[in-house]
This record gives C-alpha cells, sequence and structure tokens, in this order.
C-alpha cells in the first residue's frame, strides 16, 4: 500500500503539470470557437470577481458587482464590443500593484488564457446567461451514433463526447468483473460460489438482465442504497456533543430501507420526511418518515439554553435541505448574503420559516398490533378470579367478611375527597402554548425554557375552597409518557414544579399546607416536598422522581378557605438547569375540611365520596345502592386489603400498570394555526441578535413572479415545490447523487455544490436528459432509474487503462473506462462478513454492536464500555451497527465513514496504511478469518490449493491466476510448517481449539481478505 501510495502522488505530480498545459492551451484554442457564458466566463468571474463585486452588498466594494450585466455597464466596467475601453480588462491587466485587480494580497490572479476569454466574451457583446442549474432542465435530444458499443441513451452521450475527445471506450468486462461489480452496486455485498458459477455458464442471452432484476428485487438493495441516504440525513443512534447520550431513531432508517426496497417514489419519498406530518390522514410510517430532520445533534449539558440550540438545530436542517434537494451551499447565507449565489441574507431566514412551524415530539408504536388487546383479556380474568375468591370468603367467613369490609370502608372514606374538576377560563404562559382539552385538563405545546411559567385563572361560583389540587397526568404526545415536558438533561418525562401562587382578584392568598401522593424516592429530602411550593425558593419544589408516566397529585391549602365570587389566578413557577415544565395537568377544587392528597385512583375515590351518602356502610347496601361498574371497582380495591388475597391483587395491579412494549421514535408534528412560531431575521446569523420578523418563502431566484401566493408558505407546500418542475435542481441533484454512488464521481463531480461556484458537468446534455427522464417517464422511480444505467455499455466497460487514457481522462469524467474505487467502510465490513459465510439475513430493529478494539468508547465522556452483540446480531449487516456520533465505530472511521455530526453528500475515500492496519490486526475482522477457516476445514477439501481457491472466491469472486494460486499455497505450507513446529501458537491465530491447518488457513483469509482487490469495486 506504501508503494501504491507513493506511485499515485508522483503520478498526480506529473498529471498536475501535463493538465495545466492542456488546459490553458484548450483555453486558447477555444477563443476561435463559440464561447459559453456558463461554461467559460462566469467562473472566472465567479473565482476572481464575486468574492468583492457579487451578490453580497455587505462585503460589496465599490458598489459594483459582475453578477449582473446592468451595473457594470453603467459603470464603464465593461463595454459591450469594446474591451479597449472596458475597466475591467484595464484593471486586471494593469502592471500598478495598486491598481490591478484582484489586489495582489488576495493571490488569486488572472492567468493570460483568462483575460483572453474575458476580452473575446466582451468584444462579442458581454451576453450574460442565468447560471444553466437554475434553468429548468428540458430533456435534450440524444445524440445518434453508430457504434456497437450503445446499449441505451446514456451510450449515446457518453460516446459522442468520446468521439470529441478522440477516445474510444474500453470493451465490456469479463463476467467475474461485471458480476461482482453489480452486486456490491445493486445490493452492496459480492456474489456467492454458486451464484457466480450459475451466471457464468448460462447461456440466456438475457443472464445480464436477469441478474441485475434479481438484485433490484432483494431486500438486501434497500440496505445498501439507504446508507448514502443515511450519510445526508446524519444518521446517528446518539445525541451528540459532550453527553451523546442514546436516541431511539432507529425506525426512521428501517424507514428509508423499506423506503428503496419497496421503490417508493422519490418525490412521495421527499414529501414524507419533509412534512409528513401534515399530509391529509396521516399515517404512522409518514410520522416515522419525518425523522429526516430530527437527526439534527442535541445539547443536553444543564448550562445550555434550549432555545439557542433549537434554532441551530434550525440553521442544520436549512443546510442540509439546501445541499439534499437543492445541491447549494445554503448555509453560506446564515451570517450574510451569499457570495456566490443568488441568496440574500433574508432568503435564508424566509426559506428557514417554511421549515420552522413545527413541535418536536416522540411517537410511540406499538410493537404487536394485539399486545393489548391480550393484556386486557388477561387482566379481565384475574379480576374475574379475584372476585370470585372475594364471593366465596363473604359466603365461607361472613363474621370476618364483614370485619375487614367495615373497617376498610371506613378508612377509605375518611380518605377520600370530594373533588370537582375546575374549567380554566384563561391561560397565559412565558413562552409555552397552553390549551384546555376537553376533560378540562390543560396540555402544554410550543417551547420551553429553564424558567416557565404558567397562569392559570378560574371564575368562582361562590362555594368555598379548603383544597386546591394539582393533578399531573401522564400523556403518550409527551417525553417518556410525561407528566412532565423534560426531554434532556433530566430523565424524559420529569418536571419540577417549584413555587405555586395564586391570586383572587388581584389579591394574594395565602398557603399555609401542601401534600403530594408522590415525589422523591426518599419524601424527607427538603428539596422535594410539597411544602416546598410556596416556599419563596425556585431551587426547591416538588418532582415526582421515579414516578414518571403516572398520575400523580400535589393539594395546596388556603390559610382561609377562598369564598365568594372572583377570578382566581394560580401561577405555577418551573425552575430548573434544564426545562422542566408539566406537559399536561389539571386543577379541582373542594369546600371539605383539610383536604390532602392521598393515593386513591380516581374512579375508586369519586366512588367512595358518592357513598358517603348512603345510608349505611353495609357491603349490600354498596351493591345495591352503586352500578355494576362501580361495585366492582370498590370490590377489587377491598380485595387487594385482603392479606390472604394479597397475591392475587399484586398480581393484577403489576398487569395494570404493564404496558404495552413499544417503540420510540423522534417525529415533526406541525403547530396549531393558533401557535405560529415566528421567525426573525438574525444578524450575521447570531441567536442573540434577532432583528425584523421574516415570512416565509423560498430564495427570491426561485419564486413565482406571479405572485406571493404561488410560492410555498408553509413545510409541506415547500416539500411539494421542492419535487415540483418548478424547482430546476432537484432532479438533477438526485440524478447525480445516484451517478456518483455508481461510478464514484458524478456527471456534476461538486456533488454538493451545483451554484455558481461549481464545475460544469463533464456531460451537461446527460445530466438534463438523465433529470427529465428521472422525473417524467420514470416516475422518480429510484430502481428504474438505477437499472437504466447498469444496463448501459457505459457502467458494463472494463475499468483498465493504459497511460495514454490515465493522461487524457485521469478521474475518469469522459467515462471512458468502467469504476474502479473502494468500497465504503461498511461495506468492507459487509464484504468480510459475507465471504466468511456470517452474515446474518435479519433486518431491522435497534443498533447492533459488532466487536471492536477496547478503548474506543471510553475515549468519550460517559461513554462507558462498548459490550459487543452476541449471536446473530454479532454479525448483522453494518448499517445496523450502532452509531456513537463522539465515538464511531472504529473500522469505518478509518475507511472514511462520517460521524452523523452534518450532512455528508460526498464522502472521502482515502489510501492509508491505517485501513490495511484495521482489516489485518481488528479483532472483529480476525474473529471472521478465524471463522472461515473452521468452515474450510470442516469441507474437507481434497488439497490446500483447491481449499485456497475456495477462499480465494469467497472475496473475489474470480479464479485465482496461476502465480496466485501457487504465492498463497506455497505461504500456506510455510505457516503451516510454523504451526506444526510450535513457532506459532495456533490457537492464537485460528481460534479456541484450533488445529495448524485451521490457524494456516486463517492466516491465508487474512492476506486474501486485505487486498486491495477485496475492497476495491472494479
Amino acid at each position: 500500500m506504501f508503494h501504491r501510495t507513493f506511485q499515485t502522488a508522483r503520478r498526480t505530480a506529473e498529471l498536475t503539470q501535463i493538465l495545466t498545459f492542456i488546459l490553458i492551451s484548450s483555453l486558447l484554442a477555444g477563443l476561435a470557437n463559440s464561447q459559453d457564458f456558463n461554461r467559460d466566463v462566469r467562473p472566472i468571474l465567479a473565482t476572481h470577481c464575486f468574492a468583492c463585486h457579487g451578490p453580497d452588498d455587505s462585503h460589496r466594494e465599490s458598489d459594483l458587482r459582475f453578477d449582473q450585466r446592468d451595473n457594470p455597464i453603467e459603470s464603464s466596467a465593461i463595454v459591450p464590443g469594446d474591451p479597449s475601453n472596458s475597466g475591467m480588462i484595464e484593471r486586471i491587466t494593469s502592471s500598478d500593484q495598486d491598481h490591478v485587480m484582484p489586489p495582489p494580497e488576495f493571490g488569486n490572479a488572472l492567468n493570460r488564457a483568462q483575460i483572453e476569454v474575458l476580452k473575446k466574451w466582451i468584444a462579442s457583446g458581454a451576453k450574460y446567461e442565468r447560471h444553466w442549474a437554475f434553468v429548468t432542465p428540458t430533456r435534450p435530444d440524444a445524440p445518434e451514433t453508430r457504434s456497437n458499443f450503445v446499449a441505451n441513451q446514456i451510450d449515446e452521450f457518453v460516446f459522442r463526447k468520446l468521439q470529441d475527445a478522440k477516445l474510444t471506450p474500453n470493451p465490456i468486462a469479463d463476467r467475474y468483473t461485471l458480476l461482482r461489480r453489480l452486486y456490491l452496486d445493486l445490493v452492496g455485498l459480492p456474489p456467492t460460489i454458486e451464484q457466480t458459477d450459475s451466471f457464468l455458464n448460462s447461456t440466456d442471452p438475457e443472464a445480464y438482465r436477469k441478474v441485475v432484476e434479481q438484485l433490484l428485487g432483494s431486500p438486501r438493495f434497500g440496505e445498501k442504497w439507504a446508507q448514502p441516504w443515511l450519510d445526508l440525513a446524519r444518521y446517528s443512534d446518539t445525541n451528540g456533543y459532550e453527553k451523546d447520550r442514546p436516541r431511539a431513531i432507529w425506525p426512521y432508517r428501517d424507514w428509508v430501507i423499506k423506503a428503496f426496497n419497496n421503490d417508493m417514489p422519490f418525490d412521495k419519498f421527499t414529501v414524507d420526511q419533509i412534512a409528513g406530518d401534515m399530509l391529509p390522514s396521516t399515517k404512522t410510517d409518514q410520522l416515522v418518515a419525518t425523522g429526516f430532520h430530527r437527526n439534527t445533534m442535541l445539547n443536553e449539558e444543564g448550562g445550555i439554553d434550549p432555545l439557542e440550540f433549537r434554532y441551530l438545530a434550525m440553521v442544520d436542517r436549512v443546510a442540509t435541505t439546501g445541499t439534499v434537494w437543492l445541491g447549494l451551499t445554503v448555509g453560506c447565507a446564515q451570517c450574510h448574503t451569499h457570495k456566490y449565489d443568488p441568496i440574500s441574507h433574508t432568503d435564508y431566514f424566509r426559506f428557514l420559516a417554511l421549515l420552522n412551524n413545527a413541535d418536536e415530539p416522540d411517537l410511540r408504536i406499538p410493537v404487536e398490533k394485539n399486545s393489548e388487546n391480550k393484556v386486557i383479556s388477561e387482566i379481565k380474568a384475574l379480576e374475574s378470579e379475584l372476585l370470585r375468591k372475594l364471593s366465596s370468603r363473604r359466603k365461607s367467613q361472613p363474621a370476618k367478611f364483614d370485619k375487614e369490609w367495615r373497617t376498610w370502608i371506613e378508612f377509605s372514606q375518611s380518605n377520600a375527597v370530594d373533588w370537582k374538576i375546575a374549567t380554566p377560563s384563561e391561560l397565559a404562559s412565558n413562552l409555552p402554548f397552553l390549551k384546555t382539552l376537553d376533560d378540562s385538563s390543560i396540555f402544554s405545546t410550543g417551547d420551553t425554557t429553564k424558567r416557565d411559567e404558567f397562569f392559570v385563572s378560574f371564575l368562582l361560583d361562590g362555594t368555598p375552597i379548603t383544597g386546591i389540587r394539582l393533578e399531573a397526568i401522564p400523556d403518550e404526545r409527551l417525553p417518556g409518557m410525561g407528566p412532565g415536558r423534560t426531554y434532556y438533561e433530566g430523565r424524559k418525562g420529569d418536571f419540577f414544579v417549584s413555587e405555586i401562587s395564586a391570586t383572587l382578584d388581584g389579591k394574594p392568598v395565602e398557603f399555609n399546607n401542601a401534600s403530594h401522593d408522590f415525589s422523591k424516592p426518599d419524601d424527607k429530602k427538603p428539596k422535594t416536598t410539597a411544602l416546598n411550593v410556596f416556599d419563596g425558593n425556585g431551587s426547591t419544589g416538588w418532582a415526582p422522581g421515579n414516578n414518571k408516566a403516572k398520575r400523580l397529585q400535589l393539594v395546596i391549602n388556603p390559610a382561609v378557605p377562598l369564598k365568594g365570587k372572583g377570578k382566581l389566578t394560580v401561577r405555577l413557577l418551573f425552575e430548573r438547569h434544564y426545562t422542566a415544565s408539566l406537559g399536561r395537568f389539571r386543577f379541582s377544587f373542594t369546600g371539605e375540611k383539610a383536604p390532602a392528597a392521598n393515593r386513591l385512583h380516581e374512579d375508586l375515590e369519586k366512588t367512595l365520596t358518592k357513598s358517603k351518602s348512603f345510608p349505611s356502610n353495609r357491603y349490600s347496601t354498596f351493591q345495591a345502592q352503586l352500578s355494576s361498574a362501580e361495585f366492582k371497582t370498590v370490590q377489587l380495591a377491598f380485595a387487594e386489603s385482603i392479606k390472604d388475597l394479597e397475591s392475587n391483587a399484586k398480581t393484577l395491579n403489576k398487569l395494570k400498570n404493564t404496558k404495552s412494549p413499544q417503540i420510540e421514535t423522534l417525529i415533526f408534528r406541525e403547530r396549531e394555526a393558533t401557535n405560529m412560531r415566528r421567525t426573525f431575521r438574525h444578524h450575521r446569523g447570531e441567536y442573540l441578535s434577532p432583528r425584523e420578523e421574516v415570512t416565509p418563502g423560498i430564495f427570491s431566484i426561485f419564486q413565482n413572479s406571479a405572485g406571493e401566493q404561488a410560492n410555498p408558505t408553509n413545510r409541506l407546500e415547500l416539500a411539494h415545490w421542492l419535487v415540483s418542475d418548478k424547482n430546476p435542481l432537484v432532479s438533477r441533484v438526485a440524478v447525480n447523487r445516484i451517478w456518483y454512488q455508481i461510478f464514484g464521481i458524478g456527471l456534476m463531480k461538486t456533488n454538493a455544490d451545483f451554484g455558481v461556484q461549481s464545475e460544469m458537468p463533464s456531460h451537461p446534455e446527460l445530466l438534463d436528459w438523465l433529470a427529465s427522464q428521472f422525473q417524467s417517464e420514470l416516475a422518480w422511480s429510484t430502481k428504474e432509474l438505477i437499472r437504466y444505467i447498469v444496463m448501459s455499455n457505459t457502467y458494463r466497460q472494463a475499468s483498465n487503462f493504459s497511460i495514454e487514457k490515465e493522461r487524457a481522462d485521469p478521474d475518469n469524467r469522459l467515462l471512458s473506462r468502467g469504476p474502479s474505487f473502494r468500497v465504503p467502510g461498511e461495506m468492507v465490513r459487509d464484504i468480510a462478513l459475507s465471504a466468511t459465510g456470517v452474515l446474518s439475513s435479519k433486518m431491522y430493529g435497534p443498533g447492533v454492536k459488532p466487536p471492536q478494539p477496547a478503548g474506543v468508547t471510553e475515549l468519550a465522556w460517559g461513554s462507558g464500555k462498548w459490550n459487543p452483540s452476541n449471536g446473530e446480531d454479532r454479525y448483522r449487516r453494518s448499517i445496523y451497527t450502532f452509531k456513537k456520533r463522539t465515538a464511531a465505530f472504529a473500522a469505518f472511521t478509518v475507511f472514511d465513514a462520517p460521524t452523523g455530526e452534518s450532512c455528508i453528500a460526498t464522502r472521502n475515500r482515502s489510501n492509508t496504511p491505517l485501513q490495511a492496519l484495521t482489516v489485518l490486526n481488528d479483532p472483529m475482522f480476525i474473529e471472521l478469518n478465524q471463522k472461515l477457516a473452521k468452515d474450510v476445514i470442516g469441507q474437507n477439501f481434497p488439497t490446500s490449493t483447491i481449499a485456497i481457491t475456495y477462499i480465494f472466491r469467497r472475496f473475489l469472486t474470480r479464479l485465482p491466476t496461476d502465480l496466485e494460486s501457487s504465492e498463497l499455497n506455497r505461504f500456506y505450507q510455510t505457516q503451516l510448517t510454523r504451526l506444526q513446529e510450535g513457532a506459532i501458537d495456533p490457537e492464537a491465530i485460528g481460534g479456541k481449539d484450533a488445529t495448524a491447518e485451521q490457524a494456516a488457513f486463517a492466516m491465508v483469509s487474512r492476506i486474501i481478505m486485505n487486498l486491495d482487490e477485496t475492497i476495491t469495486k472494479r
């Protein structure tokens, strides 16, 4: 590998000199031909002029801008038809260091060829054209060529370009190479020996097409093609930043895999992810899809401002949307107007406003559709059994039964309080949006802070009030089911009521007592007892402790009963080092003497208070006075108090408290029209510098001249616009991204930037033809597009090349040969898993943890140990590997896999010694070699040569050459001798109980696994 790297560096230096000469020569020669503004002129202006004389008015010098035609003409910087009198030419050719442009200190001087291009352009009239990428693509006619190379229209465009460059395409690759390439591209795995032999031995002229169809229909297709999309979505299983705690968003990853396998049209794929929650009759899958923009990082440090980091998440979402669907560096306009592309600073925040009106809840999905019904049936059966035993006890031990009943009912009635639910008349808060629900409870949505205040008002009817009960109510829409809204730092669903105060017609109400049913595990802790809610200290208060997702209550008692009519306003203060307000709560009033909080179930308490008016407390009286449902509630509560029935009651209560297993994931929910989030332009992009409010809208360059009504005003309209023919970029960007995955480089080299500073596409007509085809005839079908590409002869070419072809087309931009490049890190592992025969076919579910070197995760704060998965989870496809942002899986990182901290459209593709060391020495890869060696021994091959050929084909598909076979066999025999003589411990190489032969085969496997050809698609 060192040798290869050195040769590559030397060759690159030689080629740079040759290409520089060719570039200048071609530019000068091109002056004799017709110029193209977008191809020849704009790149020069963008590179050398726009930084100081471009769209950004805050950095523009001399009020002169060269991104528009009128301005430089008015100032005589450009005199159409007369370059000698044009100020631009005079300045760029000046020898005066104080006068020449660009200024020498910028180190960005124009060369002779570029100056000649500008002179010729001005002489021909200085015609401006709109940047090609901002013009809606139209499908050009494919050039007609008469060549055996042409299998479809892709080949027509490519062959014409090769003819112009006086190059010829490569012949079709051999069947071994072609099959392996196809498998790696479509499913990300090498073919098995059986699959290879079937293809090689087939005489069917449609054999290749049939393999394509088979692979497109494979469930492995989605696993392969979801990976680059997850790079764009910045997918990770943790929150990022310092604490980097786990998050549950793997259902989104699974949704992406399924979407690719089902060939979901790209327009629907887009709309579901951007605004699936806003669609009519939204389905669960569409909600899961909105996790695309919930993949942003979440800071859980106690000292943060949650609103600031929500703003930073929005900034990330704007940049990501710009990259994925526009192919533009939109993020540059966060702090100032874009220096090169026509995106103003205000435009940026108008675009942000389109995405800014969503709340960010968790979604809970039942694991089993019938699990809840099953639990209900079991509860009914246990209740029936408990009631049967209770009835039997009454008959067999009547006196004892009556005594137990009287003791229990008198005690229970003494604790029951007749609470009247209070319906608020007014709601207000510092920021969260409060809404009254049908049961008079209050639900909080919207943004939260570390010091929230709620104001809840009631109109009193004159009934005396001796107690005010605050119920904290769980709700599936809240983090961790609530009742609180804590979503970071503290436990999900936590809350902390710091202070409660009240006024009656503006006059303060004094409280002298308080009680609660549950708080922290140790109720004696002074910071979390009920009395602290009116001690004047925001650091103390009432918190649920471990009792989340339960109905909790706090009762406060006025020093003097509240009487008369008037307006009672209760103020709740939630003050913590993280957001800790209530998510759903309700108030009730009572006039009973000294009411206190209890642990009675709500329905039971209502029945008990009702029973206080009965003529007697006899069991038979209750049976006669109550409905069957009410009496059943009382019976079951009574049975729980009987020692002989205690175990049955505990089993029943445990089952009642058992929640159906559910999957959690992160989603978007659009806010109600009455609670729209306002968006402001932030000066210099800083969170603390909001300026004027902005209205939602797309960038001005794309707006419909017919008026504002034609432009998106919300997230759903944006989603539809992104995949409409009004967006000239989306189909080009999507097609180019797929082309990049297959050929290793896009038709547009800058995969994430189609803006003014980008290079022109290598095949502009082909890009537009494919973009138009994708959007219309192919109906946004990704599989159809991939099928079309891999059926072309351009794709099927051999990847080898001569020195002459390397000089003429070093990066294969002209597509004069087939693709050849190192596969991504995840595929390196998947190839090894597949080749060694241990790859699990299990799909979906939470991330798993394959083996990796000890200490990797310990480098991150609070990460703990990486405990490898067991069983088949240990060998699952790499897309299911648990992804931690601050301590990414080591083997993938070595091979340039991203961390998930930002949107990545193009991965780096390096070639380093560390990669070889990883495949040779990582315990994960060593274990896989041992597995294959054990398989080889089990197959009892007659000779070592046949066994080695078997190993070779498992990795490389093809047969080894005679030389390769000879050298590998010689290596095997040498190592076998060393192992047999004791120079090497067989178990240290081949694993537990390994024989010398098994260890030697493991060493052969280790060598083949580390070949450049193994991790390269050719």
